[in-house]
C-alpha cells in the first residue's frame, strides 16, 4: 500500500476506534479485586454515592423516598474473542447488605448486571434501576437480582428471592435464599459468588454470611449466555426503592474472566520440494549477528509503535476538540436569543480564579460564586459545574428553560459559558441571598424578616408559580421549591431560581412519569409514591415554604425538649385542630403582625400541604386569596387520611415518620 494511502487508512482506523471503544478491546482475560471501593475505578449514576470505601446505591434517608442508583466499573470487559470464536467464562464475588431504619418499609432490592451500556440507569421501585418504566425494552442486560419486594407485576413469588434476568425483570429462574439461611433484609453482610462456565452452559449463585464459599448454590441455571455476552460489556450494580427507607450497600467486589487462550503468532507455511538445494553460507561472527538482530528487532518494534502512538494521540485530541465544538454548537442552538455567552477567562478573573472565599452557595449542580466584573463594575452570581454527562443534562435543562422565561419574581439568567470542560451559568446577584439563610441565619446579615417582608415574599412566590404553571407557552413544573431556592433581591422581593430539576410540558398533556427528584420535607406524598411531578406537587412544596415563612421552623425539625423529629405540617395542623393555630406564628416576630392576616397565611399553607392532591387549590387561586380577591379555602380541622389507588392507606406520619 502506498505511504499516503497507509496514513489515511491509519487515521480512519484511529477515528473509528475512538468512536466505538469496543473495537479497541482485545480478547484478554480481565481480573480486579476491590476490598476498598474507590471512585477512580467506578462510575456512579443516579442516587448512588461512595462513603468510606462503601457504595450506597440508593438514598440514605430516614424518611421514605423513591430512589434509583447505579455503580459501574469504568472499563469495558471483553467477553467474546472473534479470533477463536470463544465466549469467556466469568466469576465474581461481592459483599453487600440491605438494611432499613424502618423494617416495615421494605423494597425494592439490588442487582448485579452485565450490559453493553455504561450509562444504564432505570426507574425506581420494582424496576431495580435496570429498566426505564416508560421504555421497558430499551436496556439490554444479563442480571442477578436480589429482590426484597413481592411485585406481582413481575411475577415475583415473594419478598425475598434471587433470580436470573435477561433483558427483562421477569426472571428466567428464581430461588428462595431463606432455604439456605439467607435473609436479604437482615442488614447483615452477605457475600455472594456468581460463577458462569461457558463450556458447560451453567450459571451458579452462592451466598453466605461468612467469607467461606458454601458447597451448594442458592441458584443454579443451565443456560448458554454466549448470545448475550458481546465483545465488550460493562459490569456493575443497581438498586432502587419506592416509598421506602431501604438502604443498599456494596462493601467489596472482585471480578475475573477466564478461558481465553493466550494469543499465539500465526505459522507461515513454506513449500519445500525434494529437489531443493542446500546452500552453504560462510559463518558469520555471532556477536555481529546478535547485535544486528537486536538492532533490527528494536527498529522493527519502535518505529511502528511510535507511529501508532502518534496517530492515537493525534486522533484523540482531534476528536475531543470536535466534540467540544459540537457541545457548544448544540447549546447555541438552544439559545437563539437571550443570555450572553461569556468567556472562561472573564469569569475566572471575576471570581478570583473561583476562589473558595467567593463561594456564596452550594447546590446539586455545583458551587455558586460571587463575581465582580472590573470593567463594568457589575456584580453577578456564577454557578459552576464540572463537565459530566449528568452535569451537561442539568445544565442544558436549566439553560433551555430559564433562558426563555421573563418574570419579576424569577432569578434572571444573564449568560453562560462552556469552556475547559466546565459548565457555567451567570445570574443577577441577589444581595440578601436565599430565604433559607434569612429565615434561619439572619444574624449573619444583621437583618430580620419582618411581617411585611414575609407577606411580600409569599405573594411574590405565588406570582412566579402562577406564571410558570398557567401563563407560559409551555407549562413549567419546578419540582424543587424550597427556601434555599427562593432568593431575595435588594427590596426583599422573592426570586425563584434553580431550574435544574424543572420539566417543560404542554398544558393539555398529563405529566410523564420520572424518577423522583427534589428535597425531603418538601415532597408531596403522591410524588413519593408514584414519582409523578405535577403542578399539584409544586403547590404542596409552596405550602411547606409558606408555613416556614409564618412559623420560622424547618419542614422537619428536632424538638429541643423531647429530641423527637417533628413534621411542620403535622404540628401546625395539630394546633389548628385545637383552635390555637395562631400559636404557630414565629415567636421572633413578637406578635408584631395582624392576627387575621397571619391566620390566613397559615391556612393557605395547610390547604396547599393537604395530603389529598385533589383538595389543594390552584396556585392562581392562592394568589387571589393572598391579594384579598378570593375567599380562603376551607381547611378540615383533622388532617385528611392519604389514600392511594392500590388500596393502601397512609397518613403523613407514614410518609414522613417521627424518628430520632
Amino acid at each position: 500500500m502506498p505511504p499516503r494511502k497507509l496514513h489515511v487508512f491509519a487515521l480512519l482506523f484511529v477515528f473509528f476506534n475512538f468512536k466505538h471503544p469496543s473495537f479497541l478491546v482485545f480478547a484478554n482475560n480481565v481480573s480486579f479485586d476491590f476490598s476498598f471501593l474507590s471512585i477512580r475505578n467506578l462510575t456512579l449514576l443516579g442516587d448512588s454515592y461512595l462513603r468510606n470505601g462503601v457504595i450506597g446505591l440508593t438514598r440514605d434517608v430516614t424518611v421514605p423516598s423513591s430512589s434509583s442508583g447505579t455503580a459501574i466499573y469504568n472499563y469495558p470487559i471483553p467477553f467474546f474473542d472473534s479470533e477463536s470464536n470463544t465466549t469467556a467464562s466469568f466469576s465474581t464475588r461481592f459483599t453487600f447488605s440491605i438494611d432499613n431504619v424502618n423494617p416495615s418499609s421494605y423494597g425494592d432490592g439490588l442487582a448485579f448486571f452485565l450490559s453493553q451500556d455504561n450509562r444504564i440507569l432505570g426507574s425506581a421501585g420494582g424496576f431495580l434501576g435496570l429498566v426505564n418504566s416508560s421504555q421497558l425494552t430499551k436496556n439490554k442486560f444479563v442480571a442477578i437480582e436480589f429482590d426484597t419486594k413481592h411485585d406481582t407485576y413481575f411475577s415475583d413469588p415473594n419478598d425475598n428471592h434471587v433470580g436470573l434476568d435477561i433483558d427483562s425483570l421477569e426472571s428466567i429462574k428464581i430461588a428462595d435464599p431463606i432455604l439456605k439461611g439467607i435473609d436479604l433484609k437482615s442488614g447483615e453482610p452477605i457475600t455472594t459468588w456468581i460463577d458462569y462456565k461457558n463450556d458447560l452452559g451453567l450459571l451458579k449463585v452462592f451466598m453466605s454470611h461468612s467469607k467461606l464459599k458454601p458447597a451448594k448454590a442458592v441458584l443454579s441455571v443451565q443456560i448458554d449466555l454466549s448470545g448475550y455476552l458481546k465483545e465488550a460489556m460493562y459490569v456493575g450494580f443497581s438498586g432502587s426503592t419506592e416509598g421506602s427507607t431501604e438502604l443498599h450497600l456494596i462493601q467489596s467486589w472482585s471480578f475475573r474472566t477466564y478461558a481465553f487462550l493466550p494469543v499465539r503468532p500465526k505459522a507461515h507455511p513454506h513449500n519445500v520440494s525434494d529437489s531443493s538445494v542446500t546452500v552453504m553460507v560462510p559463518p558469520i561472527s555471532r556477536s555481529n549477528h546478535k547485535h544486528n538482530k537486536v538492532l533490527g528487532l528494536g527498529l522493527g518494534i519502535a518505529g511502528p509503535a511510535f507511529f501508532c502512538v502518534f496517530l492515537v494521540v493525534f486522533g484523540y485530541f482531534s476528536i475531543k476538540k470536535w466534540q467540544k465544538i459540537q457541545v457548544v454548537k448544540s447549546l447555541k442552538a438552544e439559545l437563539v436569543t437571550g443570555p450572553k455567552e461569556y468567556n472562561y477567562k472573564e469569569l475566572s478573573s471575576a471570581t478570583k480564579g473561583f476562589h473558595s472565599s467567593r463561594i456564596i452557595g452550594r447546590g446539586s449542580f455545583g458551587n455558586v460564586y460571587k463575581a465582580h466584573f472590573g470593567t463594568s463594575g457589575d456584580v453577578a452570581a456564577v454557578k459552576r459545574s464540572k463537565h459530566s454527562h449528568e452535569g451537561k443534562a442539568d445544565f442544558v435543562a436549566e439553560l433551555s428553560i430559564i433562558a426563555c422565561l421573563r418574570h419579576k419574581n424569577l432569578v434572571q439568567l444573564q449568560g453562560w459559558c462552556v469552556e475547559k470542560d466546565e459548565l457555567l451559568l451567570v445570574y443577577e446577584f441577589m444581595p440578601y441571598g436565599s430565604l433559607d439563610k434569612m429565615l434561619y441565619q439572619e444574624r449573619e446579615f444583621g437583618m430580620f424578616l419582618t411581617w411585611s417582608h414575609r407577606k411580600k415574599i409569599a405573594v411574590g412566590l405565588a406570582s412566579a408559580l402562577t406564571y410558570l404553571h398557567q401563563e407560559c407557552e409551555q407549562q413549567v413544573i419546578h419540582r424543587d421549591i424550597k427556601t434555599s431556592n427562593v432568593m431575595l433581591d435588594g427590596n426583599f422581593n422573592a426570586r425563584l431560581g434553580d431550574f435544574g430539576l424543572a420539566r417543560l410540558m404542554d398544558h393539555d398533556k398529563s405529566p410523564v412519569s420520572t424518577l423522583t427528584a427534589g428535597t425531603m420535607g418538601y415532597l408531596a406524598p403522591e410524588y413519593l409514591h408514584y414519582g409523578k411531578a405535577t403542578e399539584k406537587t409544586d403547590v404542596f412544596s409552596y405550602g411547606v415554604v409558606i408555613l416556614e415563612l409564618a412559623c420560622g421552623k424547618r419542614p422537619i425539625e428536632r424538638d429541643p425538649e423531647s429530641q423527637i423529629m417533628v413534621n411542620l405540617v403535622d404540628w401546625v395542623w395539630g394546633l389548628y385542630g385545637e383552635g390555637k393555630i395562631i400559636e404557630a406564628a414565629d415567636e421572633r416576630l413578637n406578635k408584631e403582625f395582624n392576627e387575621e392576616e397571619m391566620k390566613k397565611l397559615l391556612l393557605v399553607g395547610l390547604s396547599c400541604a393537604n395530603p389529598d392532591s385533589l383538595e389543594r387549590p390552584t396556585i392562581r387561586r392562592i394568589l387571589q386569596i393572598l391579594n384579598g380577591e378570593a375567599e380562603p379555602v376551607l381547611v378540615p380541622k383533622t388532617k385528611p387520611t392519604l389514600t392511594f389507588s392500590c388500596g393502601l392507606q397512609l397518613t403523613l406520619d407514614d410518609i414522613v415518620s417521627d424518628c430520632e
